[in-house]
């Protein structure tokens, strides 16, 4: 049989047990059925990790990240700072929409992160990480439209995070597109409002 080199294990254990956080819960996710999902065996796992918490705590850091991958928004020269704030929240919609059981398991990992207190540090990092992606979009969207921020970027960033978390929410208990892209329009007028796009 190949050996798989550990980095590979490991990433291969961390698609699995996020497949089935998002199929069937975290609770559901026990060590048996991550490696089962990965078709390898329990030795493999804990050759790979010391433990199931270990597990889920990197595919909580994995999963950020990868999500920050996602949602970067596309920056195009002549686009007014509402259309750029607006094309944005469209496109994470969008993210969700394509994968809905993905942002349940994230949500259901930041919430077991915030039950543990040694775990607490990860949604800290998670939501810190959040803020610092939608900072950092917010400032080059700014810049390409010729606009400037009239209250601290980070304060605008925690009210875009604020607002994708209710779009999330929102949407995964209706599915109800037009509804979400309502908030969407709505969201990047009152984002816009902190700018001086003069």
């Amino acid at each position: 049989m190949t050996r798989i080199p550990a980095a590979e294990r490991r990433a291969a254990l961390i698609d699995a047990a996020l497949r089935v956080v998002s199929r069937h819960g975290l609770a559901q996710a026990t060590t048996r059925a991550i490696v089962a999902e990965a078709g390898m065996s329990l030795a493999s796992f804990h050759y790979a990790f010391a433990s199931r918490d270990e597990l889920v705590d990197e595919l909580i850091t994995t999963v950020v990240g990868r999500e920050q991958q996602a949602v970067l928004p596309d920056l195009i020269p002549g686009q007014t700072l509402h259309e750029i704030v607006e094309a944005g929240l469209l496109r994470y919609f969008e993210h969700l929409r394509s994968d809905p059981e993905h942002e349940q398991a994230m949500l259901e990992l930041t919430q077991y992160a915030l039950r543990s207190p040694e775990r607490h540090p990860l949604a800290a990092a998670q939501y810190a990480k959040y803020i610092e992606l939608a900072a950092r979009s917010l400032e080059l969207g700014a810049e390409i439209a010729g606009a400037s921020w009239t209250v601290p970027v980070e304060r605008v960033a925690r009210v875009l995070v604020a607002f994708t978390d209710g779009l999330t929410l929102t949407w995964l208990v209706d599915r109800d597109d037009d509804a979400a892209r309502a908030v969407a329009a709505a969201a990047a007028d009152a984002l816009t409002r902190m700018a001086d796009t003069r």
